[in-house]
């Protein structure tokens, strides 16, 4: 995730519980960076990054968590972060894709208007389709 423009970019980062992610800023002036998770209000960290420096943190906890810059209070951001490798976000009619998802047995969980939807999904080899409601 960086800082740019007093902006944080992407507006939604998808990040891999027990990965590094990598914060910047690419500012001319100094930001912070303040994660706390949202479900819990876990303190992930805050930090101040200077112009052109970075930080790098590992997500332990699966969730969502809301960003903040205490400087600039009209920033903010939120991160996914995640175990499984198929993530993504839906397009503006809804619809989502995953690449490459080996056959077998999953659990689909879509997070829309606050509300927490799963679903099992048996997938086959070729295209498998779902509708969730």
């Amino acid at each position: 995730m960086d800082q740019a423009s007093l902006t944080f970019t992407p507006e939604l980062l998808f990040v891999r519980a027990g990965q590094p992610a990598e914060f910047r800023n690419s500012d001319d002036t100094l930001h912070n960076v303040n994660v706390k998770h949202e479900e819990t209000r876990e303190q992930a960290f805050n930090v101040a990054i200077p112009t052109g420096g970075n930080y790098d943190y590992t997500f332990a906890r699966e969730g969502f968590y809301r960003v903040a810059c205490d400087i600039h209070p009209a920033m903010a951001a939120s991160i996914f972060a995640a175990s499984s490798p198929y993530t993504t976000m839906a397009g503006s009619d809804g619809s989502f894709a995953f690449e490459d998802v080996p056959p077998g047995p999953w659990m689909v969980t879509v997070y829309t208007g606050g509300k927490r939807l799963q679903k099992d999904v048996d997938v086959t080899s070729g295209v498998s389709e779902v509708t969730i409601e």
